[in-house]
């Protein structure tokens, strides 16, 4: 007698049924297979301006620097404009005292520690040998009088590389970061880190969301530099922070040069005690290169010293370039000086350069809440 078949079994492909199907489901509900619409995003692309109201809020309506910045960068971060400049190459260079922080208070910063260091330091001033010593005497004069001694940039910046040989660069850093929190001798509510100009904060911010690069490039001590930059409202990475330069070594290296000298696995890097360069006038424009290695399209400065800077952005670019120099005409909020400013005046209308006035282009400084003393 033939057998009967057995009928295919439903029990276990009803299993495996419901199985695929709560993995269909899961996926789903996970998003795979399907795309959700992206949310809008809030973020400024290359293709996306930010608004200049918004952007520059502390500077006044009808200020032409303003105005000249915003349509600028309208220009050169639309795509199809022909002054249109790709991220690559939106390099902008600012100098540090007097551009982007205070310079006058009573003098530089990287002036002022020193000075700290070497006489009020109760950590290091009684080892502080005899020349450092005259050139804080020399700072005390300038603090004063406003007159230097001959030579003075150079004799400070080997006075300055002496005074912290010996410590790591975190070290150095540390230190002047930790000095910057000490108060303004000039101004109420105000440390010296926060003496920052907020208008050009502003506009810092503003060209980094319009996807600019954004450089120090400073007279001051590189080092000097990152300390007060790290303990301000600055938002820069250290190595857009360029400045002074003196040398480091290995603690036992000693005399030894470096082609002849192997760094170990005990080794550290410290601050050597030799000055190499002082980054002002054309050692700015060699720098910029050196580390840049691209011409900037907008420079930012404020005294004859960064020149230079500003005639490197805008000689000889292939793309629109600009340059703006701060006046000190504000003799109420900042340690002003007019006549100093109408010669900055003049000298950006024979050069080609932007003036900012501080008086009159912005609607603070520091703060509503920070006076002279």
């Amino acid at each position: 007698m033939q057998t009967q078949k057995k009928g295919t079994p439903w029990k276990p492909i009803a299993i495996v049924a419901i199985c695929l199907l709560l993995i269909v489901s899961t996926l789903y509900g996970l998003g795979v297979g399907y795309k959700q619409p992206a949310p809008e995003s809030t973020e400024p692309s290359s293709e996306q301006t930010v608004v200049p109201q918004d952007a520059l809020s502390l500077w006044t309506d009808g200020a032409e620097a303003k105005k000249e910045l915003s349509s600028y960068i309208e220009a050169v971060t639309k795509e199809g404009s022909k002054d249109f400049i790709p991220e690559e190459d939106r390099i902008a260079v600012f100098d540090l005292d007097g551009t982007l922080a205070c310079e006058t208070d009573p003098c530089y910063f990287d002036h002022c520690i020193y000075y700290h260091r070497v006489i009020e330091d109760e950590n290091y001033k009684d080892k502080a040998t005899d020349f450092e010593k005259e050139v804080a005497a020399e700072v005390k004069q300038f603090m004063d009088t406003g007159v230097s001694a001959p030579d003075s940039m150079t004799r400070h910046g080997k006075a300055v590389a002496s005074a912290f040989s010996g410590l790591t660069p975190e070290e150095f850093v540390d230190y002047c970061a930790e000095y910057a929190k000490t108060p303004s001798p000039g101004y109420n509510n105000l440390t010296r880190a926060e003496a920052f100009y907020k208008p050009m904060l502003q506009v810092v911010d503003y060209l980094k969301a319009n996807g600019f690069t954004v450089y120090v490039v400073s007279g001051t001590d590189r080092f000097i530099v990152r300390g007060l930059v790290k303990a301000s409202p600055l938002d820069l990475p250290s190595q857009q922070l360029i400045g002074s330069d003196e040398s480091l070594v290995a603690p036992d290296q000693g005399d030894t040069d470096g082609l002849e000298y192997e760094f170990d696995e005990n080794d550290q890097l410290v601050m050597g005690g030799e000055f190499l360069v002082k980054n002002l006038d054309m050692n700015k424009v060699t720098v910029i290169q050196q580390e840049i290695g691209k011409q900037p399209v907008l420079a930012f400065g404020n005294s004859g010293s960064d020149f230079s800077m500003a005639q490197y952005a805008l000689n000889g670019n292939k793309y629109n370039a600009k340059a703006f120099m701060l006046c000190c005409d504000d003799t109420v909020r900042e340690n002003g000086n007019p006549e100093k400013a109408a010669k900055m005046v003049k000298s950006c209308e024979e050069n080609g350069f932007t003036a900012i006035s501080m008086k009159d282009d912005w609607k603070t400084i520091y703060g509503d809440n920070v006076t002279r003393k």
